[in-house]
């Protein structure tokens, strides 16, 4: 490993304050639009507070990756076991100016491994805001395949948002 190279780890509640603005960076707002996976021009206002987060860290059947470098953190990834094999990734993002250099790609390689590791799964879904074709793509390149659900978006919207579920069999 290079002495650049991202370190991949699992996050500590002294993360938190440095985290939360690269999500929300990567999520929302103007900073968003420098990289390619936002939803910016979908939904207004925060993605995340910290104490949701440390909602997170604090359950034991979730776990909060996240990635640094120089001592900073660049991106993270959530992974939450929801039993019988499955567990679920989220809140995948990576700072706006660093994103299509594979980060991502191996931020969702790591919660896979965690996701077998700790909690004996063998498939991980996520979902994706319905009409985001380049992130099923995305995905898609990765071994998630629509499952052919749909899910209602948590925050009431109008006109409304839907998520699709996206599955992967992990070996």
């Amino acid at each position: 490993m290079s002495p650049t190279e991202p370190i991949v780890r699992i996050a500590t509640p002294e993360d938190l304050p440095a985290l939360h603005p690269v999500i929300e960076r990567a999520y929302r707002g103007d900073a968003a639009r420098a990289g390619w996976t936002h939803e910016a021009d979908l939904i207004e206002g925060p993605r995340t507070d910290i104490a949701t987060l440390a909602a997170m860290l604090a359950a034991p059947d979730e776990h909060l990756l996240v990635a640094e470098t120089a001592g900073r953190p660049i991106g993270c990834v959530h992974v939450a076991d929801r039993g019988a094999g499955l567990c679920y990734l989220g809140l995948l993002c990576v700072d706006p100016g660093l994103q299509a250099g594979g980060l991502g790609k191996r931020l969702v390689a790591e919660a896979e491994t965690l996701a077998g590791r700790l909690f004996g799964a063998t498939r991980m879904e996520m979902t994706v805001i319905e009409g985001r074709i380049e992130l099923v793509h995305y995905y898609g390149r990765r071994g998630y395949l629509p499952s052919g659900e749909r899910r209602d978006f948590p925050i009431a919207l109008t006109p409304p948002l839907f998520l699709i579920v996206l599955v992967k069999a992990l070996a």
